[in-house]
């Protein structure tokens, strides 16, 4: 087994650094890495970024949000949270049996001292609550396995940054399934630091298998810092490969009631866009939504045509910010 060292708490680097080793280099030896994201949302390949996240909340605390390359539902990531992958030759994808690359992660735990157990969804559990989350991908005959484990996480920003939003999202995407979640720390009986208990995860993993680490060569950084910069870090990866999807919300302002429905394709571009409400001035909106349509599901675009407009023109004692949050948030 390779034991592959990567101190980066950048979410963009790592998720771009697991494509790298699935997709571009070939080792004979399964590869197998703990690693580390500071503040982040980490939406699932097939998600629809808009309706999985707290958009106000994550933004208000600066928390970035990206897209992975597996499956499965939306998690955070902080620094009380470890996160493991295994990366190993396999034929065909449907002969894989998935159970298998995450027990050795349970066995860990469990000579550790914790009763962990894995679920029917692949899911590692301590008294009945989540404390692991596991996703993988298939490329070029290769998988890649990975999850995550909540050391001592911030469960309460957690719990924020995972709310779905007020605004309606009708989507056929993949739906998170949320479920109790608890932190790994509060059922040791010994009071490790997530180092400690890092080291000690790495020293049951090996103990009865022979490893070789391996550290990231400058070629290596070089390829994945752009695929982070050209990807992984894009609005257009992030949210344009969200699945088409239909918004819509509606308030209660001091002016009037105003509601809105958009249709989006995948690209995150729209199709029609329709805004009703008493707080309208016709038949100039239907200027403002021709305006809107074929632009980018998102708010830097918006800003940029409202700005070049005189709102109240559309929209009847209604502020520019009060508009950007009611149409995303």
């Amino acid at each position: 087994m390779i034991f592959l060292k990567n101190d980066s708490t950048d979410p963009y680097f790592n998720i771009a650094l697991e494509e790298h080793f699935l997709k571009n280099l070939n080792f004979e030896d399964t590869i197998f890495s703990l690693w580390q994201n500071k503040p982040s949302i980490i939406v699932g390949k097939h998600q629809n970024s808009y309706a999985e996240v707290n958009h106000k909340f994550v933004l208000e605390h600066n928390i970035p949000i990206a897209r992975r390359i597996t499956g499965g539902g939306a998690v955070y990531h902080d620094l009380g949270n470890l996160n493991f992958t295994f990366i190993t030759k396999v034929d065909h994808f449907d002969s894989i049996d998935i159970a298998s690359y995450i027990m050795p992660i349970v066995e860990a735990l469990n000579r550790i001292g914790l009763d962990a157990r894995l679920s029917d969804r692949n899911s590692i559990t301590i008294d009945g609550k989540k404390i692991s989350g596991t996703a993988e991908a298939f490329a070029n005959k290769k998988l890649l396995c990975h999850g995550t484990l909540l050391f001592n996480s911030n469960l309460n920003i957690l719990k924020e940054a995972l709310k779905p939003p007020n605004i309606t999202v009708e989507t056929k995407s993949v739906k998170s399934i949320p479920g109790v979640v608890a932190n790994i720390k509060d059922f040791l009986e010994h009071k490790y630091d997530i180092s400690t208990f890092k080291n000690e995860l790495i020293n049951q993993i090996f103990s009865d298998i022979p490893y070789k680490e391996y550290s990231l060569t400058e070629n290596d950084i070089e390829n994945i810092e752009k695929l982070a910069k050209e990807k992984f870090s894009t609005w257009d990866w992030i949210y344009g490969e969200s699945p088409p999807f239909t918004i819509r919300n509606s308030i209660q302002l001091p002016s009037g009631n105003i509601a809105f429905k958009a249709e989006v394709e995948r690209g995150g571009t729209i199709k029609n866009i329709k805004f009703e409400g008493d707080v309208l001035i016709s038949p100039q909106i239907s200027y403002l939504e021709k305006l809107l349509q074929g632009k980018k599901y998102r708010i830097e675009e918006f800003e940029e045509i409202f700005k070049n407009i005189k709102i109240t023109d559309y929209f009847k004692d209604v502020t520019l910010k009060e508009l950007i949050e009611f149409i995303f948030y």
